[in-house]
């Protein structure tokens, strides 16, 4: 949640003496391409609200942490005393401080919890049931103010295995600020769900931006694109960046969207390298090249998903870092009302995309 900042050093204070402080501040250089600091308190509180471990102590408990490399700044808060900064003072006069540990350049997602897209990981399931253009369910319990029902949509889809819930507010009649607002509110405070990083997603830049403003965590934002050109695209990115979320990429520019394989790779790596060439890191940017409907009696239809899955092939060759998603209930849109004949279609299209390279996608778990 604070990886996209420039900063110094991240670390922990107060709460625990030294002691227990320890296992987290361990955990936290594991995972942190930052100096890091710990100022613990001298012990809990006894009964009398007063701290007990002496400077000699402390001091001993902080050279451990010294010694196993795990801080880079050392400090006291609760109980501790100029005594006790003193002892610090001697025990580290003889220390090179350890170097920040350089971690891999991997997409670090979270909510409550860490979700990292390692190469293990072969496909990510973002649930795509908390969309009121895609769910009459959710969007009537949206209207009816029903929100601890939607709220059991998004439990059940992690229940059955969204690594991140997709959430959408895009309706007519539905204030999309308010209602991302209030939805995402509620959803924080419940930890079985949580847990899992949220796609924001919307049309609407200020539905997007009021999102952002709720999220703890690192969240993905769906979308941008080059739809109204390059100097509102970067500034949408920019201000994403500062939000600390990744951010999906539509293949779309001025002159629309793309539906062919030339024009995916073409709007691809255009937004790439405006990106890259901004400072936006490679490996929290996510393209959607276009998941379109097949079967709809229209000859140019015909090659729709072979040209994703070629786009997806060369982007994951081309551009460096990049993750690929998609909408995959598009493909059989067609075929709405049969279930059996869709999830077949999905089913084998979702083989060949994994196939093909394909990170991500928006899918019913």
């Amino acid at each position: 949640s604070v990886s996209h900042a420039n900063l110094l050093s991240v670390g922990l204070n107060c709460s625990f003496g030294a002691s227990d402080m320890k296992p987290y501040v361990k955990q936290l250089r594991r995972v942190s391409p930052f100096y890091l600091s710990a100022y613990p308190n001298a012990g809990l509180p006894n009964q009398l609200g007063e701290y007990d471990e002496t400077p000699e102590k402390m001091a001993s408990q902080i050279r451990e942490f010294i010694d196993e490399g795990l801080v880079n700044i050392v400090g006291g808060c609760c109980g501790t005393t100029p005594e006790h900064i003193a002892k610090y003072v001697e025990i580290v006069a003889d220390v090179v401080p350890p170097a920040p540990v350089e971690q891999p350049r991997l997409m670090r997602l979270s909510g409550l919890e860490e979700f990292v897209l390692t190469p293990g990981i072969n496909f990510v399931n973002i649930g795509e049931r908390c969309n009121v253009a895609g769910s009459r369910r959710f969007l009537r319990l949206i209207q009816e103010k029903k929100y601890e029902e939607a709220l059991q949509i998004a439990r059940k889809q992690v229940e059955d295995g969204a690594q991140v819930i997709d959430i959408n507010m895009d309706d007519g009649l539905l204030d999309g600020v308010q209602e991302m607002t209030r939805f995402l509110n509620l959803l924080a405070s419940d930890p079985d769900i949580s847990r899992v990083p949220v796609m924001i997603d919307s049309s609407k830049w200020e539905v997007i931006e009021a999102g952002l403003k709720c999220m703890q965590g690192k969240c993905i934002v769906n979308s941008i694109s080059l739809k109204n050109g390059e100097v509102e695209f970067l500034e949408e990115a920019g201000k994403v960046m500062s939000y600390g979320a990744a951010v999906v990429v539509m293949a779309f520019d001025e002159k629309g969207q793309a539906d062919t394989y030339g024009r995916r790779i073409e709007i691809c790596e255009r937004a790439y390298r405006l990106l890259v060439g901004n400072g936006f890191p490679p490996q929290d940017i996510i393209f959607d090249p276009n998941v379109l409907a097949i079967a709809t009696g229209m000859e140019e239809h015909r090659n729709y998903a072979v040209d994703y899955l070629e786009s997806v092939k060369w982007i994951k060759s081309n551009l460096p870092g990049a993750k690929v998603s998609g909408g995959v209930s598009n493909l059989s849109f067609s075929f709405r009302g049969n279930n059996y004949v869709r999830e077949a279609i999905h089913s084998v299209f979702l083989y060949h995309a994994v196939q093909a390279g394909m990170d991500m996608g928006i899918v019913n778990p």
